[in-house]
């Protein structure tokens, strides 16, 4: 859960950009949308996000849950996404 906590923040950013992305293609602005895009790419190009992300990748599917793990998994992303807001 540390890891998730590390990327908490970038992935707070990349929900933001997806949502601004959607709306300017919606309106149809063109070069915002490329300008979104190239900033999304830009935090998946981060090599410590990279390492981090795909860290937490490997250990979600070696993890066996124990009785409460799910709960405290679901409340942790809960409120990462109310930080973000």
């Amino acid at each position: 859960m540390s890891i998730a906590k590390d990327l908490e923040q970038v992935h707070c950013e990349k929900r933001k950009l997806r949502r601004e992305i959607a709306l300017a293609e919606v309106e149809r602005h063109d070069a915002r949308v490329k300008e979104l895009r190239s900033r999304f790419a830009e935090l998946d190009r981060d090599a410590r996000t990279a390492r981090l992300e795909k860290r937490l990748g490997e250990l979600e599917r070696r993890m066996t849950l124990e009785p409460g793990d799910l709960d405290a998994i679901s409340a942790q992303q809960r409120d990462a996404y109310h930080r973000c807001e």
